[in-house]
């Protein structure tokens, strides 16, 4: 079970800013405090060994030559250097033990076992360090006395630079209590603002998931919300335009079948009469033919559609002589062509190799040809052409037959997009899978209107030509 926040992503930012305010400021803390507080103990021993050194110079030049003599000497270099001054004599070895000589703080407490001393006479090494007497803290050096073996010590209370990091830090305190309030404040007020623009996204996803396209998805921000919402924007657009072309798809493609459909049911109604004449019987046959192989290329051209937009359709990659495809559709649609009173004659370069799918090829010829025948009168030429051009194998077809509206010509391709007019109309399908085909062949169609003639153009990859070997000679 995933832990979620009360309060959601608006409790969940707050929350995380304040940690990251917490945080810093708790680094800081730890950063600061105990540095300022090292630094200014540090300064405070500095000065006292400074003051030993010079403690120590002044006693090895001294002569002591009576017992009250070092009594005023601690007295005054501790009245001097605003510290207590203790003279000790090493006695014994094991245990290490310290006598105190002379001290300037006559009234105060012993320091006999005092540590910082007791390392100064086991190392002969100055010595120093913090330590605690009577509840009060105290910074300490230990220095040898080289000419008589003694040590010398300085102590002094630390307190007012104990006292400087108490306020530094209750300063810190204060001033983290304060930004914690400013980043709740802050952090609530702009959490509430992201949340309300994610909730707003979020109402957008559940439109869009429900099939509802007519809302737009607006944010003004410039930041990854607004990119955020940018994106949404744009998968709505792409989404309704797809869900239009689906319903559309149906529609269309409901009619295209309920026409041939109709028809059928008819015709096999008439010809259940028993009445009827052979020659009329015949006539009904062959217009049921008709529509049976119109229901068969509509169904054909629906399952490529479906292959296609699936991503299932497989294209073959092979060396294809455009004049061949060319000759084939020639002697294929050459009778629909003469049945139907046009002249349909080639044009071919046998140089034109292309790389593609020939069987793809030839749907697609068979497409603009068959194109050409049915949307133009009897009487009009349509010449298949091949040639190899600008690094493209074309194969083109061309008719000099009225043409295209200008109007129409940039839907040509669409599905289900017919020019009605006065000449036959078939599915509107043809164009729109020679269009799509091509595209899988690393090609294009492209529609020309010029001179009073309409081109479809196949534009396929070429493949070079390798020159015949020249006999050799004997």
């Amino acid at each position: 079970m995933k832990f979620r926040f009360p309060g959601g992503i608006r409790t969940s930012l707050t929350i995380a800013l304040l940690l990251i305010v917490g945080g810093a400021l708790g680094g800081a803390y730890l950063m600061v405090v105990p540095s300022l507080e090292r630094r200014l103990v540090d300064d405070r021993l500095d000065d006292l060994q400074r003051n030993g050194i010079e403690v120590a110079a002044a006693y090895s030049t001294s002569d002591f030559s009576q017992p009250l003599t070092l009594d005023s000497f601690v007295a005054r270099a501790a009245f001097v250097y605003n510290a207590r001054v203790v003279v000790y004599q090493v006695a014994g070895s094991n245990p290490l033990m310290l006598l105190a000589q002379a001290d300037s703080a006559s009234s105060g407490r012993p320091v006999a076992d005092d540590p910082v001393a007791l390392e100064t006479a086991r190392t002969t090494q100055i010595a120093r360090g913090r330590v605690e007497r009577g509840g009060r803290p105290f910074g300490e050096v230990a220095l040898p006395l080289l000419t008589s073996g003694n040590v010398l010590l300085l102590s002094a209370p630390i307190e007012d630079q104990l006292a400087t990091v108490r306020v530094v830090k209750r300063r810190l305190l204060y001033a983290t209590g304060v930004a914690l309030l400013i980043a709740a404040i802050l952090g609530s007020t702009a959490a509430a603002v992201h949340a309300r623009r994610i909730r707003r996204l979020e109402r957008a996803a559940n439109r869009i998931s429900e099939g509802r396209f007519d809302q737009p998805v607006v944010d003004s921000g410039e930041d990854e919300l607004g990119e955020l919402a940018a994106a949404f924007e744009r998968m709505r657009v792409q989404l309704a335009q797809l869900d239009t072309a689906r319903k559309e798809f149906v529609a269309n493609a409901s009619h295209e079948l309920r026409t041939p459909l109709f028809s059928l049911g008819g015709f096999l109604e008439l010809m259940s009469d028993e009445d009827l004449d052979e020659e009329t019987r015949a006539g009904f046959l062959s217009t049921t033919r008709e529509q049976v192989e119109r229901l068969t290329r509509l169904s054909t051209d629906l399952l490529d559609l479906s292959r296609i937009d699936a991503g299932r359709l497989h294209v073959e990659s092979e060396e294809v002589v455009l004049a061949d495809v060319a000759r084939a559709l020639l002697d294929e649609l050459q009778p629909i062509a003469e049945a139907s009173g046009h002249v349909l004659t080639l044009d071919t370069d046998p140089e034109a190799w292309a790389l593609a799918d020939e069987e793809r090829v030839l749907q697609i010829g068979r497409a603009l040809v068959a194109n050409a025948i049915v949307h133009t009168p009897a009487g009009t030429q349509v010449v298949v052409r091949t040639e190899d051009r600008g690094g493209a194998a074309r194969l083109s077809v061309a008719d000099d037959g009225p043409g295209i509206p200008a109007e129409h010509a940039e839907r040509i391709f669409d599905r289900f997009y017919r020019v009605e007019g006065a000449q036959a109309s078939g599915s509107g399908l043809g164009l729109a899978i020679a269009r799509e085909l091509a595209e899988r062949m690393g090609g294009k169609v492209d529609l020309s209107l010029e001179d009073g003639r309409t081109t479809f153009t196949l534009a396929l990859p070429a493949v070079a030509v390798a020159p015949e070997p020249v006999p050799a000679v004997s």
